[in-house]
């Protein structure tokens, strides 16, 4: 048996992720509801649960304009950026940071908690961003950082 390769294993998983959270925004945007418009609601007999005006700015950033199913989705197109990784992205230091993804991850996974088709990508980008946690902890490196070594600015 081989070693978990824990920065691929994240890799991967937050690969997954971003599509998902990319196709749970475009059926946000379509069929709009706040997830915990059920904390502290009100059940009337017609018209069923209404949410508190607690819920009023969650109301408005997801229900009335789908400001929040928009940002996540750029939010997941910029972080499948840096993990397939685009020609210009590549080998750079971006690229090989796994200490930029973590929040990025975590960002993302808060705003796909708030609407309701977003769930399941949030549950995925929090343990993607915990097995990069483990991958910095472990002090993994990619490898294409490990081809990069010695080759300076100098040419």
């Amino acid at each position: 048996m081989g070693n978990l390769i824990w920065h691929e294993y994240a890799r991967l998983l937050t690969i997954t992720s971003s599509v998902y959270t990319i196709w749970a925004a475009f059926w946000g945007i379509f069929f709009r509801k706040f997830f915990w418009d059920f904390v502290g609601g009100i059940v009337r007999a017609p018209g069923g649960l209404q949410p508190s005006k607690s819920n009023a700015v969650f109301i408005t950033l997801i229900v009335k304009a789908p400001i929040i199913q928009l940002f996540a989705m750029l939010l997941a197109f910029a972080i499948l950026a840096m993990e397939v990784p685009l020609p210009q992205l590549k080998g750079s230091s971006f690229h090989r940071n796994f200490v930029v993804r973590i929040p990025m991850l975590l960002l993302q996974a808060f705003l796909t908690i708030l609407f309701y088709q977003g769930t399941n990508a949030s549950l995925w980008s929090m343990i993607s961003a915990a097995c990069y946690a483990r991958a910095v902890v472990l002090g993994e490196v990619m490898k294409e950082a490990k081809d990069n070594r010695g080759k300076g600015g100098r040419a």
